[in-house]
């Protein structure tokens, strides 16, 4: 069997490194080329020392120009680029005839309204937002098999959307009582040096940040708001931890009335009856633990009812540069191109 190329652009950031690790096992993709701008000309094993004596310990980084990335012969393409950036990298790939597949948040909003609330700006490529899938792999498994240009989803919508989509749809859950509280490692910040995440700072701390409207909450309330039927608002306050990678959510809403815990059973069952890399742990037994996914591509959810208070607590925790980014991209890669989908992961 030949060896499908790709190319990772941005391959220098935590997603874009996560990426060469597990397409560096992946056994029907070949990596044709990594970008870089910083890094041009050097190969992979000097900039990442971790990947010294394995497969592309050699591969030198390209510059990031379309011209680089056509020449490699790849026809499909990993985007690991700040928001703002991908879109103009994703018009010519796609025009050229490529699929991309971006892990920023470029594509992944429908409204444009609702992107330049969010973002500041006006969006780049409206009519590729239009064309684009949602990539969250165990939602649109079927629409991602066939699309040329996914937006994989942000790391604390995953960790949020798996345990909420099932009872939505299902009508399980009051909409208007849904608030989420989350906890993320340091790299979810990316690897641009700041201030405020230097080791001194980040350790022996736990803080809230971009509250009340982080951005994530655009595609949040967008793909809630397609499960139920109508338009979803929701509290979020995601928080900082001292921890390298991991997020851990903690959701709490208001159960319908007439909705039985044995249902809230059912729908997980039925809706990820198959799903690979999602875990039901139930609602008795081990609770989520970001120790437990830490680089894997699982996300574990459980829930609990609280007779006293009358409502559901959902748990989720994942890897936010595996399931969260790197490895939920190589999972809709492998749906696109028709492998087993956990082929590498």
């Amino acid at each position: 069997m030949s060896m499908e190329k790709v190319v990772i652009v941005g391959a220098s950031g935590y997603s874009g490194e996560e990426l060469v690790r597990i397409l560096s096992q992946h056994p029907f993709a070949e990596i044709a080329g990594v970008t870089s701008r910083e890094h041009a000309g050097r190969p992979l094993a000097a900039v990442f020392p971790r990947f010294a004596g394995t497969r592309y310990a050699g591969l030198a980084f390209i510059p990031s120009t379309i011209e680089d990335i056509i020449a490699t012969g790849a026809r499909i393409v990993f985007l690991a680029l700040p928001h703002g950036v991908a879109a103009g990298f994703a018009a010519p790939l796609i025009k050229a005839g490529l699929r991309v597949l971006d892990l920023s948040a470029d594509f992944r909003i429908k409204d444009m309204a609702t992107y330049a609330e969010f973002y500041g700006e006006a969006h780049h490529a409206p009519e590729l937002a239009a064309m684009s899938v949602y990539g969250l792999s165990e939602i649109y498994r079927g629409q991602i098999k066939a699309a040329q240009l996914v937006a994989c989803p942000g790391c604390y919508p995953t960790s949020i959307l798996l345990p909420l989509i099932p009872l939505l749809r299902r009508r399980l859950i009051k909409a208007g009582s849904i608030c989420v509280f989350s906890m993320s490692g340091v790299s979810g910040a990316g690897r641009t040096v700041k201030a405020d995440l230097l080791f001194a700072e980040c350790n022996e701390s736990v803080r809230a940040y971009s509250v009340p409207k982080h951005r994530h909450l655009a595609e949040i309330e967008q793909e809630l708001s397609a499960a139920a039927g109508h338009t979803v608002a929701i509290n979020f306050t995601p928080h900082l931890i001292p921890v390298n990678r991991g997020i851990h959510t903690t959701i709490y809403a208001a159960p319908e009335e007439g909705a039985e815990p044995s249902q809230i059973a059912a729908a997980f069952a039925e809706e990820y009856a198959g799903a690979k890399f999602v875990r039901i742990l139930g609602d008795a037994g081990n609770l989520p633990d970001t120790k437990m996914v830490t680089g894997t591509n699982f996300v574990d959810i459980a829930w609990r009812h609280d007779p006293r208070t009358g409502r559901l607590v959902l748990l989720s925790a994942e890897d936010n540069l595996v399931k969260g980014a790197a490895g939920q991209a190589v999972q809709n890669l492998n749906l696109m191109c028709g492998w087993p989908e956990d082929a590498a992961l």
